[in-house]
């Protein structure tokens, strides 16, 4: 049985270090040279939870170039299975990453193979997505493929809903735990995008109408958990950060590993957060995930 299965996006990332992001119209010079990295929230995820230790397969697209084979490649030397990731006539999906010394990045994606997977390509997938513990996805393939997916899966449903986006009620109602930043929250919740304490989070979260925990990642602040009847707020590690760009993939998986475990969904997201925490002392996404012996034991 796979643990994990991962519906979602596969990207080659070009990554740019800058001194700092440029603003509108305004072009900076690059603070090294550019480096090309294997991406995509799918992918990335995937990695995050295969270094962990858990048996995993990716579902999504890439294209009919060497891109696409460049890709496949690096994800099944990390463990990951590929046989339900789809060749599709367009171009592999391409993120430019812009990055500084102190973490802040900007992306900018080009979908490619990633929105040419349609919701109806899952359906030779049924027994894997049905058979796998857990079914972990985000939103850089098409919301169609997403409520699908959650559709067939049978095991615990986890939606990074990122970027965002409307996710449709019905498919909220069987996500079994939501992990939003505070953006994407405020997004699902049509809430204008304000800076609300974590009452207000909360309330937000529970309005959504998840069957299970809503986890929203804050960054710098840690996390907060949100239950029907209780919220924990979860501190961040204190570490010295080199790049957050893939923190919230190794969160995601590194959260869902935990629940297979076990764990409950405070312990989890403690669990989570050290992950993360090892990832952003480091340059990329991908590459940038621990393996298990690499996360620290709780203090």
């Amino acid at each position: 049985m796979t643990d994990i299965v991962v519906v979602g996006s596969l990207n080659v990332d070009v990554v740019v270090p800058l001194h700092e992001l440029p603003a509108p119209g305004q072009t900076v010079l690059g603070a090294a040279d550019h480096r090309r990295a294997g991406g995509g929230k799918g992918a990335n995820q995937a990695v995050a939870a295969a270094r962990l230790g858990r048996r995993v397969a990716m579902v999504g697209a890439v294209g009919i170039d060497a891109d696409g084979d460049w890709l496949l490649g690096l994800i099944a030397a990390e463990g990951v299975a590929t046989e339900a990731v789809l060749r599709a006539p367009r171009p592999t999906g391409q993120a430019i990453v812009l990055v500084t010394a102190d973490g802040d990045s900007t992306i900018a994606v080009s979908s490619g193979a990633n929105m040419w997977l349609a919701a109806e390509h899952l359906g030779p997938l049924r027994d894997l997505l049905g058979s796998a513990r857990a079914v972990l996805l985000q939103q850089e393939v098409d919301a169609a493929v997403v409520a699908e997916a959650v559709r067939l899966a049978e095991g615990l449903v986890v939606l990074n809903p990122a970027p965002a986006r409307p996710v449709d009620p019905a498919t909220l109602a069987r996500v079994d735990v939501l992990v939003p930043n505070r953006g994407e929250l405020a997004a699902l919740a049509g809430a204008p995008p304000t800076d609300v304490g974590v009452d207000g989070l909360a309330a937000m979260a529970r309005s959504l109408g998840t069957r299970g925990p809503v986890v929203v990642t804050l960054g710098g602040d840690g996390a907060l958990v949100v239950t029907t009847d209780r919220q924990w707020l979860i501190p961040a590690e204190r570490v010295d950060a080199v790049d957050a760009t893939g923190a919230g993939d190794t969160f995601c998986a590194a959260l869902a590993d935990a629940l297979l475990d076990g764990a409950a969904i405070d312990e989890a997201a403690r669990w989570a957060s050290r992950a993360a925490a090892v990832t952003v002392t480091r340059p990329g996404a991908m590459e940038a995930a621990p393996r298990r012996v690499e996360v620290p034991a709780a203090a």
